[in-house]
């Protein structure tokens, strides 16, 4: 059975990566993930690297998808027609309907991450993050695969084992993710926190992960970010009369070396330092309270203010 256009469907035994399947289908790779996640239509298998395939079946089932679609069915009515016909033949044969497929570990999915922004494969990567979110929790998603892969990227590109090129671009994919998690997460009417890094601090995607979280706990985010100079982040206090002030950095002399004026900002506001740069001596100096712990688990355990 071939494509009206020409390109050939799977052959039975042949697997595609969605770019391929979408271009041999005439559908766009966003409307093939759209039905896959919102109405399992798409049955993929994984590749050893973690990567989806598709079938011949996958192809047939967005074939009578489109069919029904250009009889004037909604996209969820041809879906459970298409799917209630596979449940159908499924019964028929005596077996089980649709195939049984083992949720994936994070361990799997970390690993497949890892392999696509390597690669330097953003597509790869993104269907990886789609998956994750589908599979796993938010927090599981962040706290397990997010934060130790960044972790592992860090060690090897001072080791050189990552290049440069390597950590940049990992970095900016992670980036657009966080960056879609965090869509109006200064809405709401929660306890406000302003997050920020001090000035000469590069890396705040910990921080990001952690103001994600801490939205989801109700609060609401002023997110200043990288780079910050202290007196742009008192200003920011001073205007915004925030419940929480979180400063983060991954070098002690980042914070060290404004030890006075993070103590006169704990003075305006209760302030909070994380990160690995981030130690006991300095907290207790400035008076600050100190984050030691994940981003995850330490926005999980901020409490609302009385």
């Amino acid at each position: 059975m071939d494509n009206p256009e020409g390109s050939p469907l799977p052959r039975t035994g042949e697997l595609l990566r969605i770019g391929e399947l979408s271009r041999r289908l005439g559908v766009s790779d966003h409307v093939l993930r759209a039905w896959e996640s919102r109405y399992g239509l798409l049955q993929p298998v994984r590749s050893a690297g973690g990567f989806r395939l598709y079938s011949e079946a996958d192809a047939l089932r967005v074939r009578r998808m489109q069919a029904y679609l250009a009889r004037g069915l909604s996209a969820a009515e041809a879906a459970r027609a298409v799917l209630g016909e596979d449940n159908a033949a499924g019964a028929d044969l005596g077996r089980p309907a649709g195939p049984h497929r083992a949720a994936p570990t994070a361990n799997e999915l970390s690993g497949a991450l890892r392999q696509a922004l390597d690669a330097f494969d953003e597509p790869a990567a993104q269907a990886v993050f789609d998956r994750l979110v589908s599979d796993l929790s938010l927090t599981a998603v962040l706290r397990d695969v997010v934060l130790p892969y960044l972790t592992e990227l860090g060690k090897r590109w001072e080791s050189g084992t990552a290049s440069i090129a390597q950590e940049h671009f990992a970095s900016n994919v992670i980036r657009g993710r966080l960056a879609g998690l965090a869509r109006g997460w200064g809405d709401g009417h929660g306890p406000r926190a302003v997050l920020a890094c001090p000035s000469g601090e590069l890396h705040d995607l910990a921080l990001m992960v952690f103001g994600i979280v801490l939205h989801r706990s109700g609060w609401r985010i002023d997110y200043l970010g990288m780079n910050t100079p202290v007196e742009e982040l008192t200003g920011t206090v001073d205007a915004r009369r925030p419940d929480l002030v979180v400063l983060a950095a991954t070098l002690p002399e980042n914070l060290e070396r404004l030890a006075a004026q993070l103590a006169a900002l704990a003075r305006r506001s209760p302030l909070a330092l994380a990160g690995a740069g981030a130690t006991p001596e300095i907290a207790a100096a400035v008076g600050a309270r100190l984050l030691a712990g994940d981003p995850v688990t330490e926005a999980e355990n901020i409490e609302w203010p009385r």
